[in-house]
């Protein structure tokens, strides 16, 4: 009897570790195409190694807090797509960039990258783009941009909500 509820209890106790690690709900990490695309709305932007008041300009677009409240649309139709940033805060200008995106492993590593396509551009002819690690993706996705600041090495995080 003694050796039946010392096995229960060492079950219960991994089964509770288990469910401790395991994955947030709604949250993968095999990120995979299915769980990039879609609607997204960047909700916040942290800095690592970087002066939160600092301006960093990001996408040889705008300064990254301009992208906060930017909606990006990924869907799976030749991976074309657009982000669109609306804020007019702080000398922020709206635009809506035409993209084509591109969900790679390096190394083992998920990497967004996307390039910046204008009127009569093929993207197959566009050399120029952007490369952020996706470290989640679900109802919540998060890209992480390892940069140099100042000779030192940081990194800018980017959080986007599922619409």
């Amino acid at each position: 009897m003694k050796k039946l509820s010392f096995a229960a209890l060492f079950l219960a106790f991994v089964a509770i570790i288990a469910a401790s690690c395991s994955p947030k709900q709604g949250v993968t990490t095999d990120i995979n195409k299915a769980a990039v695309k879609g609607n997204w709305v960047l909700t916040d932007i942290k800095y690592e190694g970087i002066p939160d008041r600092a301006k960093v300009t990001v996408f040889d677009e705008a300064d990254a807090k301009c992208f906060i409240g930017s909606t990006w649309s990924l869907p799976d139709n030749y991976a074309m797509g657009t982000y669109t940033i609306t804020s007019t805060e702080n000398g922020c200008n709206p635009v809506t960039q035409k993209i084509a995106w591109t969900l790679t492993k390096q190394g083992g590593v998920s990497m967004f990258g996307f390039k910046k396509l204008y009127t009569g551009d093929k993207a197959k002819n566009v050399t120029e783009g952007y490369r952020v690690q996706v470290t989640e993706a679900g109802s919540m996705m998060t890209w992480r941009a390892n940069i140099s600041f100042e000779n030192k090495s940081a990194a800018i995080i980017y959080t986007l909500q599922r619409k």
